[in-house]
Parts: C-alpha cells; structure tokens; sequence
C-alpha cells in the first residue's frame, strides 16, 4: 500500500519520487551472487569450446580425417557465427528475458557438443560448428549486462573484472586444457569437456538469476532489415579475415567477392541502425572521445594479447618440436595467476582517486616490456626462456582490459547497457580475427623476405666459407654410402636450419611491431578518453535531482 506524498507548498518545486524497483531485479544477496558466477561460468564455457578446439584442430583433423584446408573452413565459419551473434544478441535477451535466453543458449552450446565427434563429412561438421557458434556468441553481451544490472554500484567495478576474465583467463586456459583432455581422456573430449560444466553453469544460472518478463511486444518494431543484412555481412567480413592469408587476400575471387559484398552490406547495416527506431546498437556511441578511445584500445589490446600468446606457441611448436602439453605451463604462467590479479586491479580501479587512464598506460608498458623481451628471441629458446616475458603479461593483460572496459561503461546510463554491450563484444570478437589475420600474414610475409636474405647472404659468401669445410655433410657422411643421398639430406637439413632462423627473425619483428603499437595506445589513452570515476550507491540524505 503506497501513501500520497504531501502537496507541495505555493512556489515550491515538485519533487517526484524515484520510480519503484522492477519486481524482477532482487535485493543484492547470496541468490544474486550464485547468478552472476553461473553466467560467468556459462561464457567460460563458451570460451573454452572456442579456443580448445582452435588450438586442438590439428589432432581433430588427424583423428576425423580432415584436411588442412578444410579444417580452416571449420574455425572460420565457427568464429563468423560467434562474432555476429554478439552484434545482435541484446535485443533478443531483452525480448525472451536473462533468464530464459542465457538458459537456451547455454544448452543448445553443450547438447550440439555431443554429436559433433560423430560428423560423417566436413560439410557437416561445419553446419554444426555454426549453430554451436551462433549458441557460444550470445552468452558475452549477457555476461556484461548482468554484471552491470544485478550487482550494485560499489562493487560493479568487480563485475567489469569478471568479464574481463573471458579476455584473459579463458584464452590462456585454452592451450592447457586442449593438452589435458587429448593426452590423458581422448580426442572426444575436445568436444565434450563443456558439456558438465554447463550443465553446473544452467543450474546456477536457474537458481540465482532473477526471472524477468518476456517482451514479445518489441516484435512489433523487430529490426528485420538490420538483421538480414547485417548477419551475412559480419559474417563475411570475418571469413575474409580468417582466410584471407591462406588464399592469398584479393588474388581469390572469394575473398574479392566476400569484401565488395561483405563490405557494402556492413555499410548499409550500420546506416540502417543510425536511422532505425529499434537498432541492435546506436553508432551515436562513436561521438563520444570515451567510446572512440575505449573501443579502439579494446581491438588493440585483444589483438596484441592474442598475439603475444600465439608467438610463443608457434616458436616452440615449430622450431623446438613442443607437443601442447610441453608448452601449456607457457600459457598457465599467464592464466592462473589472472584468478588474483584481476580482482586485485579491479579493486585498484574502484577507488575513486586512481585514475583508470593511468593504470592502462601502465598495463600498455609492461605490455611493451614483455615484447622488448621477447625481441631477443633466439634458435636456442627453450620453454623457460619465456616465462619472463609471460610474467610482464600477467600484470599487463589486466590493467589494460579492465581500465578499457571501465572506459566504455561507466559513462553510460542503465538504459544504454544492451546498446553499449552489443557493439563491445562484436569488437572484442573481431580483436581475435584482427589478430590471426596479422599473425599469418605478417608472419608469412616477414619469414619468406627473411629465407630469401638468408639464402642471398649464404649465395654471395658461399665460397668465402668453403675454408670452413661443411659440417651437415661431415656429419651425414657416415650414414649412408650413397654420395648422393648425403647431398640430399645435407641440403634438406640446410633448407630446415634456414626455415628455423627465417621464422625466429619474423617473429622478432613482431615483437618489435607490437613494442611500438603498445607505446602508441599508451600515450592515445592518456590523451583522448576524459576520465571517469567508478560508481558509488546514492546517499539516503542525497537531496533528489
């Protein structure tokens, strides 16, 4: 029963009360918490069915009798359908509800697991892998907006914190687990290690998550359009970026094709959404210097923590012969450590006299650091030789991401949430195919300029060497009388010597790329984002506004 508020005095200001609560958003308790932590788990989940499979496709192909290009197509349309279900998942949450469309997904993401060993050709697989994509990309956007709805404002910060933990900890959790399950379970499993974890996680998520009302009357001004264009669009966009390097970028008429057309839909989806009355995201967020800063640091700083993981793991996989059980304690250097360090900077972060600003510039140093280490990469690495540099990741990864994330949100209203959400994670999964995209062809393109000035250099000095005897050929002598057959050993085994050092010197130049692209989102991050300040609950004696 509500009580009339008292009649203003002649001349005094109206004052209407805050409205009421929504019935659906519960007091802040133990149910609340048990919410949250299973829709975290859900998108770990999510992640882990990404990366593990990513990182295992080379034994999945083996044991499913893939080949090397068709198993490409399978990460490629799996990565398009995760990274266009992020653009367009907060109108849906916000029609069927959290609770129901969390629920859905989650289980639709563990039950397609169970069929998937059991795909009797590729095609198949990737039809599967597409609607398991569509299920894990919409889980992120949701993460967010439960951690910024549900948890109250002193500790939202927090919750930033534990959506950071899909950019940080689950990636570098990745490369161990795929190493866990092959070795010691089987291959199956690749596929199958979400299906109890979700299973925990859609129990928590049935328990804590407050069951709010479904809007089916949003269906009235449903962005059809946005929709049918935008989806093939991003799609495409993605699919170029995931192929582009194996078939040589615009010498392919489908990577030509998947551009124009790609390319020229995006343009009519993000027209159609600054114009729509019921956009999948407002492009007006791009006027504000914080989006613009917070956005763009957030494809960098994914892109360049993705690649600093992948240099690593191709070194020791390609030059030292590291099966991934080998190198996983590269990758748990960085990710167990994440379990400390992000509540750690998020407590940092939500003391309103520290500026946000600062702590990624700082994250954007030790970043630096870690590749000016990893420059003086050499043939003679071995797996130790990187955990200095791993560690540097550690305390750069977190400061950097969460300081972003706080960038893109904290300035927004509550109203704003899906909105903001949508467009961030479409980003934060776009980092991810920035970065392979660069990976492979940078890569490729520096290892071959460096092969060639290698066998140059050895072609134009080759006589001058002749006094030094050859050592391949001294060694191989012995094991085989055949002349002939030694000269052919000895020039593979030169030609592997070569590869080797070409490879080395191309990631060397990665590293010295990344040195200078960290050092220039520091300085852009002190300079163009204004500051803000992490929210606090109103005061009682607060006089209304």
């Amino acid at each position: 029963m509500t009580t009339a508020a008292p009649a203003p005095k002649d001349g005094a200001p109206v004052i209407h009360a805050s409205p009421a609560m929504p019935s659906y958003i519960p007091p802040f308790g133990l149910r609340t918490v048990m919410g949250c932590l299973g829709m975290l788990l859900a998108v770990h989940v999510a992640g882990f069915n990404e990366h593990v499979t990513e990182i295992g496709l080379s034994d999945i192909r083996g044991a499913m009798h893939i080949g090397h290009d068709e198993g490409t197509w399978v990460i490629a349309i799996y990565e398009a359908f995760n990274i266009a279900a992020m653009a367009f998942t907060p109108w849906f949450y916000m029609t069927f509800s959290i609770y129901r469309f969390s629920i859905f997904m989650t289980a639709m993401l563990a039950l397609l697991s169970l069929p998937a060993p059991f795909m009797p050709d590729v095609t198949s697989l990737c039809i599967l892998r597409a609607f398991q994509g569509l299920a894990g990309g919409c889980l992120p956007p949701v993460l967010m907006t439960v951690m910024l709805k549900y948890l109250p404002p002193q500790i939202r910060v927090f919750g930033i914190g534990g959506y950071a933990m899909s950019a940080t900890f689950g990636p570098n959790l990745g490369l161990p687990l795929e190493a866990f399950w092959f070795e010691h379970v089987g291959w199956h499993w690749l596929y199958w290690e979400i299906i109890p974890t979700a299973a925990l996680a859609i129990a928590m998520m049935a328990y804590g998550l407050p069951k709010d009302p479904m809007h089916f009357e949003r269906f009235r001004q449903f962005n059809w359009f946005g929709i049918l264009v935008g989806l093939p669009a991003i799609c495409s966009l993605v699919i170029v970026l995931y192929q582009g390097d194996r078939l040589d970028w615009f010498r392919s008429p489908i990577i030509t094709d998947l551009t124009f057309w790609g390319g020229a839909a995006f343009i009519v989806f993000v027209i159609n959404e600054a114009f729509h009355p019921s956009p999948y995201f407002r492009i007006q967020y791009w006027k504000s210097r914080n989006i613009q800063a917070s956005l763009l640091s957030l494809i960098g700083i994914l892109a360049i923590c993705a690649i600093m993981g992948d240099i690593p793991a191709t070194y020791l996989e390609a030059v030292r012969g590291y099966r991934p059980i080998q190198a996983a304690p590269v990758s748990l250097v960085v990710a167990l450590p994440q379990l400390i360090m992000l509540p750690l900077i998020a407590a940092i972060c939500n003391n309103r006299k520290v500026d946000c600003r600062f702590i990624l510039a700082g994250g954007m140093l030790c970043l630096a650091a870690s590749a000016w280490l990893g420059s003086w990469l050499t043939v003679d690495w071995v797996r130790d030789n990187f955990y200095l540099p791993q560690i540097l990741q550690v305390f750069g990864q977190p400061m950097t991401v969460i300081p972003t994330l706080m960038l893109a949100t904290m300035a927004m209203g509550p109203a704003d949430g899906p909105f903001i959400s949508g467009m961030v994670n479409m980003l934060k999964g776009l980092a991810n195919a920035v970065a392979f995209a660069l990976f492979s062809s940078l890569t490729r393109r520096r290892e071959q300029y460096h092969s060639t000035m290698l066998l140059d250099h050895h072609g134009t000095h080759g006589l001058a060497l002749q006094g030094m005897g050859d050592p391949i050929g001294r060694q191989l002598s012995g094991t085989s009388p055949d002349s002939v057959h030694v000269a052919r050993n000895s020039l593979q085994v030169f030609h592997t010597y070569v590869h080797e050092q070409a490879l080395v010197l191309a990631l060397n130049d990665l590293y010295y790329i990344l040195i200078w692209v960290c050092l220039g989102y520091a300085v852009m991050n002190l300079i163009l984002p204004h500051r803000v300040y992490p929210p606090r609950a109103p005061s009682p004696n607060a006089p209304a506004r």
